[in-house]
């Protein structure tokens, strides 16, 4: 599933009766300009950052005369004052005292401290934060960040940010920051002095920028955040790889931080962490999961490695049906007894790259594409639904002209097999479902309120390129509606699948094999819903001996 979440961010701007402020923010202790400075209005969105001359202009307009301006810098100390008092400053100069340092000594035997490495590691180029000032230039100055937890003190070495595309003839400024925890979010700036960097495309090392931060002190204990920012307009664009299912924060200016439980910036950071810190046995991975994590692991190896592969892109066995508004695509491997391969939503052929080359030694492997996914194309407006998915997989099986077949299908695979089974029982030998659900409920409530809240966020975006992944969505949020006296109805012989950490509840698997008469059930030990990519091996055993039986 493919995710492209934007940093750009819309600021309140009049065209009437304008009043723009301008000035330049001044180090009173040194007299220096202060470059690139944060200035916005407290609590709002609405702001601006200083130029590497510490100049800047804010349209002021309209806004009330009792808010406070804030602007916040590493090494200074906070200033506010109300746009009132802060039109008065209008072409003047504003200064910003400059903190005593308090500087901690910190001593410890070098024999305790242990290399860790904690956060998102993931160098996916389909699931990405996108940064692109040339769509709107002055708009794309939000702020996103990724929380850590240090169960013990450890001290930062490298902070590291996988990028997965960069377009830039100019260096990139960022600023990073490392923020405090405060009621689940991002609180207050921890370090002594400002960390920007003018990032060029030779300072990204196999898609990862490394910032290395040993010489500047920095000690963690207990929860905090790493925030990055862009700081000035460039002509380019920046992809930032990101993970599925796991929670980021983004705010706009001084806004308040909101969490993006759909995916998470691609940050980790190298520490060394003292191991004899304190008596706490608690896990020290470092890294805040927020609890759709554990459910859905990290697979973007698995997805690089198929992408490398011939599967879902070969054109010497590739094919295509076409039907009412739907030109399906399918690839056959091998000879035998027909196999059709279903994957999952959003998925495509190339999922079972670890499956085709295995199981078409002995069967006549049909791969499908189904519609709307993959290199199948739908041009409909319809919702889909697993009925009409199971439609289309008797409409290839009549093409071939197979009586009967058998189908192994994973997650909406599955349950495009179950409703096969159903309406078309005459023309199914076998089936095999991996984490597949009967209804809605069979899901975990975590991940349900991942897919809620992203079918929120597209529907606000209103994007008519983005309607059939909100198709793709509404089925998982909605269907199958498969009871239980429907699954009494299944007389075919169902192998039925799961890892132990599935997303799909462990009760509910239970009930399909229960109530389905002809049923096996497998858990599979130490295993998620990835179970195709990650226990390929004993998927393709378990397939082999199950069709393998005699009826």
């Amino acid at each position: 599933m493919k995710i492209y979440h934007t940093l750009f961010f819309l600021l309140a701007a009049s065209a009437f009766h304008a009043q723009v402020i301008s000035g330049t923010i001044i180090s009173k202790n040194e007299n220096q300009p202060i470059p690139y400075v944060k200035i916005g209005i407290e609590k709002k969105s609405i702001g601006t950052i200083s130029d590497e001359k510490g100049n800047f202009s804010m349209d002021l307009s309209n806004t009330d005369p009792q808010q406070k301006i804030k602007i916040e810098v590493p090494g200074f100390d906070s200033y506010q004052e109300t746009v009132q008092d802060f039109k008065k400053h209008d072409q003047q100069k504003i200064f910003l005292t400059e903190k005593t340092k308090n500087i901690k000594e910190i001593t410890v035997k070098a024999k305790k401290l242990v290399d860790k490495n904690w956060g998102v590691n993931t160098k996916t180029k389909s699931v990405t934060y996108f940064v692109n000032p040339e769509f709107d230039k002055k708009n794309f100055l939000g702020e996103t960040a990724l929380e850590f937890n240090a169960k013990k003190r450890s001290k930062i070495k490298n902070i590291n940010l996988n990028i997965a595309s960069y377009v830039s003839n100019e260096p990139v400024l960022m600023r990073y920051s490392i923020y405090s925890e405060k009621n689940g979010f991002p609180d207050k700036n921890i370090l002594e002095e400002e960390i920007t960097v003018e990032l060029t495309e030779n300072m990204i090392k196999d898609g990862t920028y490394t910032l290395d931060v040993n010489d500047r002190n920095i000690w963690v204990h207990g929860k905090f955040f790493i925030g990055i920012q862009f700081l000035k307009d460039f002509a380019g664009r920046i992809k930032i790889s990101a993970a599925l299912f796991r929670t980021g924060f983004i705010r706009e200016f001084y806004g308040d931080w909101q969490k993006m439980t759909i995916a998470a910036p691609a940050i980790n950071i190298d520490v060394k962490m003292d191991k004899n810190g304190d008596k706490n046995t608690d896990d020290e991975n470092g890294f805040v999961d927020d609890s759709a994590v554990a459910l859905m692991p990290d697979v973007s190896k698995y997805i690089q490695e198929s992408e490398q592969t011939v599967y879902g892109q070969n054109k010497v066995v590739g094919n295509y049906l076409k039907l009412q508004d739907t030109n399906l695509y399918y690839e056959i491997y091998g000879e035998g007894e027909p196999l059709i391969l279903l994957h999952g939503n959003s998925g495509s052929i190339k999922d079972f790259y670890q499956q085709i080359p295995v199981l078409s030694k002995q069967y006549k492997v049909i791969a499908i594409d189904t519609r709307g996914q993959g290199k199948s194309i739908d041009s409909s407006k319809k919702d889909f639904t697993y009925k009409m998915f199971a439609d289309d997989v008797k409409a290839v099986a009549d093409q071939l002209k197979l009586n009967k077949v058998n189908i192994a299908g994973w997650s909406d695979g599955g349950n495009t097999g179950l409703e096969f089974a159903l309406k078309y029982p005459e023309k199914l030998n076998k089936l095999i479902t991996i984490g597949a659900n009967a209804f809605p409920d069979g899901v975990d409530n975590r991940l349900m309120d991942h897919f809620e809240n992203k079918m929120l966020v597209l529907k606000e975006l209103k994007k008519p390129e983005q309607f059939n992944e909100q198709r793709l969505l509404k089925i998982m949020l909605t269907q199958p509606r498969i009871a239980k006296k429907d699954l009494n109805r299944i007389g075919n012989k169902v192998l039925v699948i799961a890892g132990d950490n599935d997303v799909i509840k462990r009760d509910h698997t239970e009930l399909i094999a229960k109530e389905i008469p002809n049923a096996e059930l497998k858990i599979y030990s130490n295993a998620t819903h990835m179970i195709p990519f990650e226990n390929a091996d004993q998927l393709n055993t378990d397939i082999l001996n199950f069709l393998g039986k005699s009826n």
